[in-house]
């Protein structure tokens, strides 16, 4: 099992460790709304942020990172308002928790896992069957606490690979993390959201779409502890909006079959 080296955690480890103090002393800012989102959302959410503070004149604070981790910080008392998930599970537990409001859960936007290879590329891949040929040696793919590593996983496992495939994986921890080593060449290919993809599209391909897995639908909720309710479900309300789809649409997403 291989891990990359992981020099900015420590900046993020402070910055967290900031927030929990701030919470700690029950620290709000009113006309502030803080946002934690999947580490795929980030380009998207960054629009749209710029779009809900234009309209409403209050300023969006975003944390993304993987799903999970987001979670375990609001349950441990950092302040958000709004959660946004790249996967159900994650905001089931937040609100079997009742760290989020489950009657405010409302699934947004859909997504798809791609495989992705440095532009430069010459191994020829085009598909995961030749992950497991000796030409490639590493593999990016997201950690357990990663719904985009869970998703890869269980494909792999339906289509018998994973067992295979471990012993070349380097484990990230966020797909943003697996798109970045993809970008630089530090692994021979990637498992990334189409979103990812699209956004480094003129440093990594797409070379297959993996199928096998449980559909990719991505939740949002509001944060029971908020203090800014009426201002997150404004925020909720324009991410569902057409206007909001047709932004997260432009960034590779889709709408989903169920909303």
């Amino acid at each position: 099992m291989l891990h990359l080296p992981k020099a900015k955690q420590w900046i993020k480890f402070t910055a967290l460790a900031l927030t929990l103090s701030w919470s700690a002393l029950g620290y709000t800012v009113e006309n502030e709304l803080v946002v934690s989102a999947a580490a795929s959302l980030t380009n998207a959410f960054k629009e749209l942020g710029k779009k809900f503070e234009s309209e409403k004149g209050v300023k969006v604070v975003f944390n993304f990172a993987a799903s999970n981790n987001l979670l375990q910080q609001i349950e441990k008392g950092a302040p958000a308002d709004v959660f946004a998930s790249a996967d159900e599970a994650t905001v089931k537990k937040g609100v079997d928790s009742k760290a989020l409001l489950g009657e405010s859960v409302k699934i947004f936007v859909s997504n798809s896992l791609v495989m992705v290879v440095p532009t430069d590329s010459q191994l020829g891949l085009t598909s995961t069957q030749q992950l497991t040929g000796d030409t490639v040696k590493k593999i990016g793919i997201g950690s357990d606490n990663v719904p985009a590593g869970r998703y890869a996983t269980e494909s792999l496992t339906t289509d018998k690979l994973i067992d295979i495939l471990k012993p070349k994986f380097i484990y990230a921890d966020s797909v943003r993390q697996v798109l970045d080593y993809v970008q630089k060449a530090e692994v021979d290919a990637g498992f990334v959201y189409a979103s990812d993809a699209l956004v480094a599209k003129d440093k990594v391909k797409v070379v297959a779409t993996l199928g096998n897995h449980t559909p990719i639908l991505y939740p949002i909720a509001i944060v029971t502890d908020s203090q800014q309710k009426d201002l997150a479900e404004a925020f909720i309300n324009l991410v569902r909006s057409e206007e909001g789809l047709k932004i997260l649409t432009t960034f590779g997403f889709s709408k989903p079959d169920t909303k």
